[in-house]
């Protein structure tokens, strides 16, 4: 099938690393390529039209594009994959929680022994590993609001997490934003299977665009297919026969590694998984003992005189940092604040305001004064720091205001290009400054 590609003139738009994947791919199967990036100048794309097919990197709109050449001959790596892939797919979105989920059920199903590949928005473009696959393999792919946008398949096991709203900034409104996630379950059929989290509106609503198989996910309320919590333990449900139920105690949550109550949201997402994959309980068991999540998501960089530092730098949206604050009952210094992606702080506002354990606040960035209006303080202990210009200022000043027991919780509720290159870079500067200290 690849084939097709030989001798065609094709457009990447975007150098970026799912680009340069692309360009890779399409030109070992004989392609005449072209790489067009908007750092060549604001006329890059003015002979779109003149190419037999155009493949989009995640970060272009499309109605750019569309501007230039019809829908009909514009793709993407995630499109062609899901074209081409010889084997299930298993896709994982949402708001928040797809990178930790999507790295769980890859660890499952390698200890299970399975020829298990993850990428997507994490991990290798799938492009690259295409070539090793076969039908016995499995795939798991995080994939973003942008790669879902176009998308016209979907995957054999669709997860649908966490779903409220971000990218404001790219989509034009939430319902655009939703309505991409929802490609993840859109296009399947009744062999298929989804997962969503019946907790959020957005992502239990999406259900109905589904012909698959459901099945729920909470940590709030038990699921009658599905996996949630109960008795501080990890329950699966599964019906069978003739309204027959089974419930299988997988885990104590006090056991699983993975800090925070919002992540149980996602271990029950890829222990349900997991369980329809064929993993065994032990194997699950296994990696949910052991698995310490991902960089910059809730990550303990290390203790300085009894006082634990958290990066979770990861969190550019409210919600994530609602839910970091949550993670813990220590006393709690905060460090909020950077550039706008247009959130609403008024919940978050709420939760800081109402809490017994945060003794101190860093502001930072351009969104600090959003968020400080949405305060009503009532405690005179909390303390509020402003004015810091760099990481190293902020890590000092945490360390002279901390006491042994407290935790130092960088989690911004903001994106980092005020200050930063990006979340990745913030996080890496908070832990070279802890670890200065260690």
């Amino acid at each position: 099938m690849t084939d097709k590609f030989k001798d065609k003139r094709i457009a990447v738009i975007g150098l970026g690393i799912e680009g340069l994947s692309s360009v890779k791919f399409l030109k070992k199967k004989g392609s005449k390529v072209t790489v067009l990036d908007k750092k060549q100048g604001k006329d890059y794309l003015k002979n779109l039209d003149r190419y037999d097919l155009v493949v989009r990197s995640p970060g272009v709109k499309l109605e750019l594009l569309e501007k230039y050449v019809s829908r009909d001959k514009i793709t993407s790596q995630i499109k062609l994959f899901f074209d081409l892939c010889p084997c299930p797919i298993i896709g994982v979105t949402g708001t928040k929680g797809k990178g930790t989920t999507s790295s769980l059920i890859y660890e499952m199903l390698r200890k299970q022994d399975f020829d298990a590949y993850l990428g997507g928005n994490i991990g290798k473009p799938p492009l690259d590993f295409l070539d090793k696959l076969n039908a016995q393999s499995k795939v798991v792919l995080e994939l973003s609001s942008f790669q879902l946008q176009d998308l016209t398949k979907s995957p054999h096991i669709a997860i649908m997490l966490m779903t409220t709203s971000e990218h404001l900034d790219y989509h034009k409104d939430t319902h655009e934003y939703v309505n991409s996630k929802r490609n993840v379950l859109r296009f399947q059929n009744s062999s298929d299977i989804v997962i969503v989290n019946k907790d959020y509106p957005a992502s239990n609503e999406s259900d109905i665009h589904t012909t698959g198989k459901v099945y729920k996910v909470s940590r709030e309320n038990v699921a009658q297919d599905g996996c949630y919590v109960e008795d501080g333990k990890i329950k699966a449900r599964t019906t069978f026969g003739k309204n027959k139920t089974r419930v299988l105690e997988i885990i104590k949550t006090g056991e699983i590694l993975l800090p925070g109550k919002h992540n149980l949201e996602n271990v029950c997402a890829a222990v349900m998984a997991a369980i329809l994959l064929g993993v065994s309980k032990e194997n699950i068991i296994a990696v949910l003992r052991t698995f310490r999540g991902l960089e910059h998501r809730l990550e303990l960089v290390g203790k300085v005189s009894g006082v634990r530092f958290y990066d979770d730098s990861f969190s550019t949206i409210p919600e994530t940092t609602i839910a970091a604050i949550g993670a813990f009952k220590d006393p709690e210094i905060l460090i909020l604040g950077g550039s706008s992606k247009n959130s609403d702080f008024k919940e978050l506002g709420e939760v800081i305001s109402s809490s017994n354990n945060i003794k101190a606040i860093i502001g930072i960035g351009a969104e600090w004064p959003r968020i400080q209006q949405q305060l009503t303080i009532n405690n005179s202990q909390l303390t509020i720091i402003e004015g810091l210009k760099n990481m190293g200022e902020v890590v000092q000043k945490a360390v002279s205001i901390s006491e042994p027991g407290d935790v130092v919780l960088l989690s911004p509720a903001c994106a980092s290009f005020d200050m930063f290159k990006n979340y990745k870079d913030r996080g890496d500067k908070f832990k070279k400054e802890v670890r200065k200290l260690i």
